[in-house]
């Protein structure tokens, strides 16, 4: 694969979706791979946009098919990315970012090794709360497990090339973007990406 694989997990509530928004305006260079959910939308949710919404019936068809790139049950609903949102436009050439869990990026890193993964946290536990109650999108029962999941989230930082701490959204953000681009000066991807012009200066 020639482009370069980025995976960002959080626990719920960590600011996520919004840190990855923020750096796909800044790097409009990279692809965001819509994910597929068995669960219904949420207000302000669309098709397409923010996930391709099936039915678990359709989803679990899709696993039998070997359509997935990783796939897991997340919060009780089942996520996962296809394939051909990753393999086509890596192979072509293209950044790709997946915005996953942790059950995800395990598969992913086996998948591809060379991925560069990064782990979100929020400030402390009190404001990882006051986020999920803000959002006002959970009853009070998804908002106990999702608190309660986050721990077990949480316990797989390790797993993760690198962790940020969401304390200051913009200064979460330039970490974000200071991670993808130092991946891409690294020699091995300039030397990938500057071929050509490598080639000529040596001519």
């Amino acid at each position: 694969m020639s482009g370069s694989l980025f995976i960002v997990a959080a626990p719920s509530g960590a600011g996520k979706s919004s840190l990855v928004n923020a750096l796909l305006a800044r790097e409009p260079s990279i692809q965001l791979s819509i994910s597929y959910t068995s669960r219904p939308p949420r207000p302000g949710e669309s098709e397409g946009s923010h996930y391709h919404f099936v039915s678990r019936e359709q989803f679990e068809a899709m696993v039998a098919r070997g359509e997935f790139f990783e796939h897991a049950l997340v919060h009780g609903d089942w996520k996962g990315t296809a394939r051909h949102t990753v393999e086509a436009p890596l192979k072509a050439g293209h950044d790709v970012l997946l915005e996953i869990d942790y059950q995800g990026a395990r598969q992913v890193r086996a998948l591809v090794p060379e991925c560069v993964s990064v782990f979100i946290l929020p400030p402390s536990r009190e404001e990882l709360e006051r986020r999920l109650r803000g959002r006002a999108q959970d009853s009070e029962e998804a908002i106990v497990k999702r608190l309660a999941n986050s721990r077990e989230e949480i316990a797989h930082l390790e797993d993760f090339d690198y962790l940020l701490v969401n304390d200051s959204f913009e200064r979460a953000l330039d970490d974000l973007c200071a991670i993808v681009r130092g991946h891409r000066l690294r020699r091995t991807e300039q030397m990938r990406r500057q071929a050509g012009l490598i080639e000529g200066l040596l001519a």
